[in-house]
C-alpha cells in the first residue's frame, strides 16, 4: 500500500518475496532490483479523408520490462531449483513476486510492485576472479505478464 510522503523514500531499504520465498529470510537478501515498469505500445492511424496531416496515436497492447534481481551467493539452490522447474517444464511455475520500497525505519511499506504471473528467464552466475576484491553475486531475471503497483 503506497504511503505519501514530503521527501522521496531512499532506495536502499525493499523487500522481495514470492509464493516459496519470505521477505525476511536469508533466501530473500537482494542486493540490487531493477527494470520495475510498464511499457504501452501504440500505434499510428491515420484515414484517408482526415483533414490532418498526421495521424492519431491509437494505444494497442503493453508489456511488463523484464525485473533483475541480483544476490550475494550464500550456498542456497532455491533460485536454481525454480529455474530448472520451469526449465522441465514443471507446472504451476508461475508465482507473484512482489518487492516493497521501505522508508528509512525499514518498517514503513513506502510502495510496492507486484509482478502477476512471475517465471525466471535467465540465472547469471557469479563472475569469478582471483585478483577482485568484489562480492560473488548471482543474478535472476524474471519474465512477468503483469505488474500491479500500490
Amino acid at each position: 500500500m503506497a504511503t505519501p510522503r514530503d521527501i522521496p523514500a531512499p532506495a536502499f531499504a525493499f523487500r522481495v518475496s514470492w509464493d516459496t520465498l519470505d521477505e525476511s529470510s536469508i533466501e530473500a537478501s537482494f542486493q540490487e532490483v531493477a527494470g520495475l515498469g510498464i511499457e504501452m505500445n501504440v500505434a499510428e492511424y491515420r484515414a484517408g479523408n482526415y483533414q490532418e496531416n498526421a495521424p492519431i496515436k491509437v494505444n494497442t497492447t503493453y508489456k511488463v520490462p523484464d525485473v533483475t534481481c541480483k544476490r550475494g551467493i550464500i550456498g542456497r539452490l532455491d533460485l536454481y531449483e525454480w529455474v530448472d522447474a520451469v526449465r522441465e517444464g514443471t507446472p504451476n511455475q508461475l508465482k507473484t513476486v512482489t518487492i516493497k520500497l521501505m522508508a528509512e525505519d525499514r518498517s514503513t511499506e513506502v510502495m510496492r510492485w507486484k509482478l502477476i504471473g512471475a517465471r525466471p528467464m535467465k540465472y547469471t552466475g557469479p563472475t569469478l576472479n582471483g585478483n577482485g576484491t568484489d562480492l560473488a553475486l548471482e543474478e535472476l531475471v524474471f519474465a512477468s505478464e503483469r505488474i500491479e503497483i500500490a
